[in-house]
């Protein structure tokens, strides 16, 4: 299946029923005309409800009785530990011993099994992979599923509805799901606008595919829910070749500061992953030139701990 408009428009039809859409802010300190697509405010406070919820409405009969597995840093094991209560569908959610306990009690809280499992999260999916195949359960990527890539696409459709004369977007990246599916909604109505990846220097996985480098994954960082290198022979990979128009890096103190601000200037909380787009902002790595802007926040799930230390 070769994600396309068509199936964006669909899986917002599904998900309309469960979700509502996210607010887009404005954000007048970041620079004129940049506004910022709250998806820390969406149920289980990430972007990552869309494709699970709407991979898990689409699985047969058949998948859903044998029950579902996945792999996740955190935001997409919520995403499908509460698309599996929604539907009655039983669900393991494997993810990195590192993993915010936010994070982790908000998988239990809706009653699915919750695994800590490895030290990266590339142990982790290898892991989940295992049970996969010797348990007989469905696998549920976090990116590399044309249904989690769709669901993720309405994150794009409501941008456009709600900023019509956007001509920038960025958009926090580590699997590339969400900026495969934002791509695809917004190019194939809007195609001048610029569509930019961002990552934290500390998870350059896609910088690297998107720009022929060999840039190391640095595990111990602000912006866990991007590492992890990304599998071979995804879909996301030729999509971002595809659809994305250039790939930045953001330094961690530069991912601190942008936690900081939101905190002090919007009031929110949200997890180093999801600062990456305003740190590019705030850093001139992207210049705020007054050209329309979307920023994707893409999650909230912060452990207090970390949010002190970097308040602190």
């Amino acid at each position: 299946m070769v994600v396309q408009l068509a199936d964006i428009a669909l899986a917002r039809y599904r998900l309309s029923r469960y979700l509502e859409p996210t607010p887009l802010e404005a954000a007048p300190s970041l620079g004129e005309n940049v506004w910022l697509k709250l998806e820390n405010t969406n149920k289980t406070h990430s972007f990552k409800i869309r494709g699970a919820l709407n991979a898990m409405l689409n699985l047969s009969d058949a998948d859903r009785a044998r029950g579902v597995i996945t792999a996740s840093s955190g935001n997409h094991a919520q995403g499908i530990a509460c698309a599996a209560s929604l539907l009655g569908v039983r669900a393991s959610v494997l993810m990195p011993s590192h993993t915010p306990k936010r994070k982790v009690n908000g998988v239990r809280r809706y009653g699915a099994e919750a695994v800590l499992f490895g030290a990266t999260y590339d142990e982790t999916e290898a892991e989940a992979r295992r049970r996969e195949r010797d348990e007989g359960l469905t696998f549920i990527s976090p990116y590399n599923d044309p249904y989690v890539v769709a669901g993720a696409g309405t994150t794009g459709l409501e941008i456009l509805e709600a900023l019509p004369d956007v001509e920038r977007v960025l958009v926090p990246v580590g699997g590339g799901g969400l900026i495969s599916g934002i791509a695809i909604a917004v190019k194939s109505l809007r195609p001048s606008v610029e569509v930019i990846a961002v990552s934290a220097e500390s998870a350059p996985a896609p910088y690297n595919w998107l720009n022929g480098t060999n840039l190391p994954q640095v595990w111990d960082t602000l912006a866990e829910a991007l590492s992890g290198e990304i599998e071979q022979g995804s879909i996301t990979l030729e999509l971002m070749k595809r659809c994305v128009d250039r790939a930045v890096l953001i330094s961690e103190q530069a991912v601190a500061d942008a936690m900081r601000w939101m905190v002090d200037e919007q009031g929110w909380m949200i997890e180093g992953g999801s600062a990456v787009g305003i740190a590019a902002l705030q850093t001139g790595t992207v210049v705020a030139d007054g050209k329309p802007t979307a920023v994707v926040v893409s999650g909230g799930n912060v452990d207090g701990e970390t949010l002190r230390q970097v308040l602190g």
